[in-house]
């Protein structure tokens, strides 16, 4: 057998922050924190801060390889420097969701067995609650300067500014094997327990060789990145990674921010790329078309997390001129497996948007399976739905110290359940109907919310829509329609069914419109099926607005 004769370099996470301060150097990482100046930096700075604390890390926390580091804090340059000092000396980061139930937070903290955890001010009261059940962790780091050190009950709790006091810049990263993990999510638990991936510094560098082709829409696109996507939520979907690999100036911004801050940041940054949940957006859009106002430099839109409606995507597009990127992935696949650049032949409009609807074209590195419910393989012909199955080199392989999760989610010949039914074609256009868990069944039919809600967004009253099946003694389940009217406006149940009728099948209408002044979201920003259905079982509607 004949071996090629090329260097067998690893592909290790450090390797990304050093060629970004090597080659970008001057490039900036910009954080901007409501009522407090912002911060600026470049890349050679954040090089050099990671390499402080990764000494710090060694020599004054005892850290090795494996250990596993958790962060419980908001997007900021502190939390950037974590992703490259902890995994570059072969620890593992565990990026903590501080949105999450305070169960979920404790199990998920001792389950992944955290030495130290990494907190942010305003979550400290959260964690001083939690540590007594927190016995595997040895101490806490809150993400500030010495003297804006809280007052804190935490056990064993340090600044951060004064754990990497006084230690060296440098640092010659070690090297080892690539399969080695790198990082830990958790997703959101919203059945049962969260469920660990654990990503491998493999995995993480093809993911981001990948994404970054596919986010790449011209030469002006990694300008500026601002994610809105929290660095917690699927390592911000690899975007710190890609800003590092091409050197883009990086906005990290408040997570509370309303759409006058984040239109700001926009547009003071002069950012390219912004990636975001589509309630990020709907908000946004509103916020544009009422002050009259355009996005000047953005050139690109990336929308993940959930369906967003063609109505949006139009708007974006036509109106302002935007790129709208639909794309679509999973905690589990690190996360892109899909990117929404329509082909030549299906760039004009209106199939434009049309394309764009759907959750995009299978990059390469991803393989793609529909499966029926009884597994048997269905055509990839654009009208088959079953289940979508996936693998790869970034797909996970099982779960993390989970042995019951791995065995239900992943098949006996390696391909990961994603829980989503949908259509591809011969192209790789993939269309997700819905969710297993969220598709309506009526009838022995399926009725795709997702289908339904785009339909009611295109309503110039509705601001955001969520279908949900409430049990029926005939049909089973039938649809109910919840809607957030756009402020100031009064919308009426008949109004939205006459605007549906003609937009969807007639045995799709949906048996009764609820109005509510805001939808559940779940920790990472979507909308809470799980939520609606419960407040809503047994006929129990709540009263209109």
């Amino acid at each position: 057998m004949l071996q090629g004769l090329m260097m067998d370099t690893p592909l290790l996470v450090g390797s990304l922050i050093d060629h970004a301060a090597r080659w970008h150097g001057d490039r900036e990482i910009v954080t901007h924190r409501t009522g407090r100046p912002d911060h600026r930096y470049s890349y050679r700075d954040a090089r050099a801060r990671s390499a402080r604390l990764a000494h710090a890390l060694r020599q004054r926390l005892g850290i090795g390889s494996g250990d596993r580091i958790a962060t419980f804090a908001w997007n900021s340059y502190r939390h950037f420097e974590l992703y490259f000092g902890v995994s570059g000396i072969g620890a593992v980061l565990h990026t903590v969701n501080p949105r999450l139930f305070t169960q979920q937070i404790e199990y998920i903290i001792n389950h992944a067995g955290d030495r130290y955890v990494f907190v942010d001010v305003d979550l400290v009261p959260i964690l001083e609650a939690l540590a007594p059940k927190l016995p595997l962790v040895d101490g806490y780091v809150v993400l500030a300067e010495e003297g804006a050190m809280p007052a804190t009950g935490l056990p064993n709790a340090i600044a951060y500014e004064a754990l990497i006091r006084d230690l060296p810049e440098e640092i010659q990263w070690p090297v080892f094997d690539e399969r080695l993990a790198s990082s830990l999510c958790y997703t959101s638990g919203t059945t049962g327990n969260p469920k660990g991936v654990l990503y491998s510094h493999r995995s993480t560098l093809l993911h981001t060789f990948a994404a970054t082709a596919a986010l790449s829409v011209s030469r002006r696109t990694f300008d500026a990145i601002l994610p809105v996507v929290p660095m917690f939520h699927a390592n911000a979907w690899g975007l710190p990674y890609v800003a590092a690999m091409v050197g883009a100036k990086f906005v990290l911004c408040d997570p509370h921010l309303d759409p006058s801050q984040l239109y700001e940041s926009l547009e003071r940054e002069g950012v390219t790329l912004t990636c975001g949940v589509p309630t990020i957006w709907l908000r946004m859009l509103d916020y544009l078309r009422s002050n009259g106002l355009r996005l000047n430099t953005v050139e690109a839109l990336c929308c993940g997390g959930a369906a967003p409606p063609r109505s949006m995507i139009a708007a974006f597009e036509e109106e302002f001129g935007i790129t709208f990127l639909n794309a679509w992935g999973m905690t589990e696949s690190s996360p892109v497996c899909t990117t929404g650049i329509p082909r030549r032949e299906h760039d004009a409009m209106p199939q434009r948007i049309d394309y764009k609807t759907r959750a995009g074209r299978c990059i390469f590195g991803v393989e793609m399976l529909l499966v029926d419910d009884d597994e048997n393989e269905l055509p990839m012909d654009g009208s088959a739905q079953g289940e979508l199955l996936i693998r790869g080199p970034w797909i996970a392989a099982g779960y993390y110290n989970d042995a019951g999760a791995t065995n239900a989610g992943i098949t006996a010949d390696g391909w990961l359940r994603t829980g989503d039914i949908a259509s591809v074609d011969h192209q790789g256009y993939v269309t997700i109907r819905d969710r297993s868990k969220d598709v309506i069944k009526s009838g022995g039919e399926w009725i795709s919310s997702v289908d339904l809600e785009n339909a009611a967004v295109a309503h110039p009253g509705v601001l955001e829509a969520a279908a949900v099946g409430i049990p029926h003694p005939t049909w089973s389940e039938r649809p109910l329609l919840v809607i957030v009217p756009k402020p100031g406006v009064r919308l009426e149940r008949e109004e939205i069914r006459s605007f549906l009728d003609g937009r969807i099948p007639k045995w799709w209408m949906p048996d009764d419109v609820v109005f509510v002044d805001e939808l559940p979201h779940t920790a990472t920003g979507k909308i809470s099926k799980r939520s609606l259905r419960e407040s809503f079982a047994n006929g129990g509607v709540p009263a209109r607005r």
